[in-house]
């Protein structure tokens, strides 16, 4: 009897953690590898995504800040051969070698940020496509500018940079056609110092309203008693006299549906892009917060009909990946 009452007791114990045990099965392993600090702003946001869903309990994440692009390929064999199911990161420097580690590891899903095409079978890409929200800070831009001059500082010209600082700049043109654009790249994604200096620049040559496209450039204006507009991620908190404005990346909705796919064993080589636009609640305009009551009444209105023809479809916002160029005389 009591061999009998130990396996039944057995049996039950089982039973009792097997929900336990399926549950711990059902996590999915991701993992991200990145060239930046966690904090940088487009970094932050596919971060911030992954450990939502860490938070719900989908997924173990794990993740690789500062990783040096001729690091990157070892990184991404390290996690593709310790179990992880989904690797995030961004390729833009490492294109080749990224791709290559995809076709050595066929099982593995990846979604990468990327100015390429998907790889077939595993290699998915994405991409910051928010223009339209971008377009929209340009409106208010153009409407708060008392100068005409508005300096535009970037880290790389590539087109996920581009493509925003051109309908940035297409959004004040329409609401203040005089506008002149200083534009400069500091060729590094993270390097607030010489971001801050190069705003420095554009205030002494009369900008009064800069487009914060880096970390740093909030700071120079604020110490210049200048206005600033934010990009990827809405820094107002920090800055409440200065940044009047952002375009908001929001990566939940292509890091949820990756996640979901690798679960269901859909997961294919697809681009994600379209995941980032208004439509998606991939990208929005920030909340005017402080500087509600000082964008005047006649541009927000035209801000908000804007907004609404973009969600209906009526107003398409221009992708343009080619270099701007500055245009003040």
């Amino acid at each position: 009897m009591s061999t009998r009452r130990h396996v039944l007791a057995l049996a039950s114990a089982l039973a009792l953690a097997a929900p336990g045990l399926a549950q711990a099965q059902a996590k999915l392993k991701v993992a991200a590898i990145y060239t930046v600090p966690f904090e940088q702003q487009w970094v932050s946001r596919i971060h911030k995504a992954l450990k939502a869903a860490e938070a719900r309990g989908e997924i173990e994440y794990k993740a690789s800040e500062n990783v040096a692009n001729a690091d990157y390929e070892r990184v991404m064999r390290e996690y593709a051969t310790g179990g992880n199911q989904l690797i995030v990161g961004e390729s833009f420097a490492v294109e080749a070698a990224a791709r290559k580690v995809a076709k050595d590891f066929p099982k593995v899903s990846f979604l990468m940020g990327s100015s390429g095409k998907p790889q077939a079978p595993n290699f998915s890409v994405f991409d910051n496509y928010i223009q339209e929200p971008a377009y929209l800070t340009g409106m208010i831009a153009g409407g708060m500018t008392k100068s005409n001059k508005i300096g535009m500082v970037g880290g790389f010209p590539i087109p996920e940079v581009n493509r925003l600082m051109h309908a940035f700049m297409a959004g004040a043109k329409e609401t203040n056609p005089k506008v002149e654009f200083t534009v400069t790249f500091i060729n590094s994604w993270f390097d607030p110092p010489k971001a801050k200096e190069a705003a420095f620049a554009m205030i002494d040559k009369g900008a009064d309203v800069l487009y914060a496209e880096r970390f740093g450039v909030s700071d120079a204006a604020k110490e210049k008693g200048k206005l600033a507009i934010g990009n990827v991620i809405n820094t107002q908190d920090k800055y409440p006299d200065t940044v009047v404005a952002s375009a908001l990346w929001n990566m939940e909705p292509t890091i949820d549906l990756a996640i979901k796919t690798v679960k269901e064993g859909k997961f294919k080589a697809e681009d994600y892009g379209k995941y980032s636009m208004m439509k998606y609640k991939g990208s929005e305009l920030a909340p005017l917060g402080t500087f509600e009551k000082k964008v005047p009444a006649e541009i927000v209105a035209k801000v908000k009909a804007k907004e609404a023809d973009i969600l209906s479809g009526k107003f398409t916002v221009k992708v343009d990946d080619s270099q701007p160029k500055s245009t003040a005389k």
